[in-house]
């Protein structure tokens, strides 16, 4: 699969007010409700590199691929068309399938991000340029930062295709929501669904939290009922 690839039915970008319903929720509220649905999402081993804030919004995707004769379709390079096509609400996610040796994503690409208002970006390996994603305050989750380019090592093959982040499969318009404990993607086809149960799943422990202020012992707030929760709630 090359260049762009337009969203099947499954695929389309859910409402504003989803993403609105999700910005209110926590990575682990949402892979608890994931979890409940018996759905996969949380994206191992991502973690905030720079402006470590909670972000919400729907996945625009990016495929790299390791730099070889054709792989590169308009020759263009990797990322740009996904920012320009980007803005408030998305959420830039790059599929670098782990690479840890090189970036698959930069400084310059950063500050068109920013200037476009994309919620963040997430890349499954390595980037570089971190000091200038903190100073621009953009939200960045990756493996790791590492100083070495992708020029001549990596490509772009295609944006806004199915792409596989940390063994959890992402399409363009999926949800994603992204905290200190981690990365969570949520199907678009499920998005109302899961989030109605993330929302129930907060209620619950809402109100195991004011039973602990108000002085309840823990092994009664944490009883034998807390363990069963993701059978209608939540797990830790």
């Amino acid at each position: 699969m090359t260049g762009r690839a337009h969203p099947a039915p499954a695929e389309e970008k859910v409402a504003d007010e989803l993403v609105v319903r999700l910005a209110a929720l926590d990575a682990c509220a949402v892979s608890d409700a994931l979890d409940r649905l018996g759905l996969p999402g949380a994206a191992l081993g991502l973690t905030a590199l720079a402006a470590p804030r909670r972000i919400a919004g729907r996945a625009v995707t990016v495929h790299l691929v390791d730099d070889r004769p054709g792989a590169a379709p308009g020759g263009r390079h990797l990322g740009t068309a996904a920012v320009d096509a980007s803005g408030p609400g998305d959420v830039i996610v790059v599929a670098h399938h782990g690479r840890r040796h090189v970036a698959g994503w930069g400084g310059v690409l950063s500050a068109g991000a920013r200037r476009n208002g994309v919620e963040g970006v997430v890349v499954h390996g390595a980037c570089r340029d971190v000091d200038e994603a903190r100073e621009l305050d953009l939200p960045l989750y990756a493996t790791t930062g590492v100083p070495v380019t992708a020029r001549g090592r990596v490509v772009e093959r295609a944006w806004n295709v199915p792409v596989d982040i940390a063994d959890v499969p992402v399409y363009p318009g999926d949800l994603v929501i992204a905290d200190a404990s981690g990365v969570v993607f949520v199907p678009a086809a499920h998005a109302e669904e899961v989030l109605a149960t993330a929302e129930a799943i907060v209620t619950k422990e809402r109100a195991m939290v004011e039973r602990v202020r108000a002085g309840h012992p823990m092994a009664e707030v944490m009883s034998a009922d807390y363990e069963t929760m993701l059978d209608g709630g939540a797990r830790r």
